[in-house]
């Protein structure tokens, strides 16, 4: 008998695949629903200031304009051709850091203002410096669709982030930034470990990380 979401989605027809920019527009709008009233993005995109939606959906979509322009690893599950999750990575020793690119900065000031690009690089550069590895994968962004959570669909995703780190000889492991107890439990169902405790604008979370298995 095949399992059955609430939302009629069959997950054995789940397919994980990487986006292509027609995908784009589509995760913009999963991701910003998942972060909208994360604390963490609530602070730096001062979330009590109106403008606050603009702000993010703009910096989300600059965010997957440059993961795409650098082809990093952008993951999306699917039932046919609906896009249900998705999550975004950086590469092993990728160019693709804090600093990203100089029309990235730009454009980051021009759509979301000089306080909360200061507060995202800030935010990259503690969690690098942090890091237990020279060289592994990053989870910048993950999320299902509002109306497919809670029944299985980010494990699914957490599987597809293992495939992408252990297909990778580069990569050390994978690691990510918390700052919700919900996403904690499920970072830790999946093996990672907490190496750092960090403070960000004024929001505190764990670092994890996620050793690449020894062969």
């Amino acid at each position: 008998m095949n399992t059955v979401l609430e939302s009629d989605v069959h997950i054995e027809d789940v397919r994980a695949v990487f986006l292509t920019a027609d995908n784009l527009k589509v995760a913009a709008s999963i991701l910003y629903n998942a972060y909208h009233d994360d604390p963490l993005f609530m602070d730096i995109f001062q979330a009590e200031k109106e403008g606050y939606e603009g702000r993010l959906r703009s910096a989300i979509r600059e965010e997957l304009d440059a993961f795409w322009d650098a082809g990093q690893p952008m993951i999306g599950l699917f039932e046919d051709s609906r896009l249900l999750a998705v999550t975004c990575l950086t590469k092993p020793g990728s160019s693709f850091s804090s600093g990203r690119f100089w029309h990235w900065r730009l454009k980051m000031l021009l759509t979301a203002g000089y306080f909360s690009t200061r507060a995202m690089v800030e935010k990259e550069e503690k969690i690098r410096s942090a890091m237990p590895a020279e060289h592994y994968h990053m989870v910048s962004f993950i999320a299902v669709h509002p109306d497919h959570q809670h029944h299985g669909l980010g494990h699914v995703l957490m599987g597809a982030i293992d495939s992408i780190v252990n297909e990778d000889s580069s990569s050390e492991g994978v690691g990510v930034f918390v700052s919700l107890p919900k996403y904690l439990k499920f970072f830790r169902s999946g093996f990672y470990q907490q190496i750092s405790v960090i403070t960000v604008s004024d929001v505190t979370g764990e670092i994890l990380f996620k050793p690449k298995p020894l062969v």
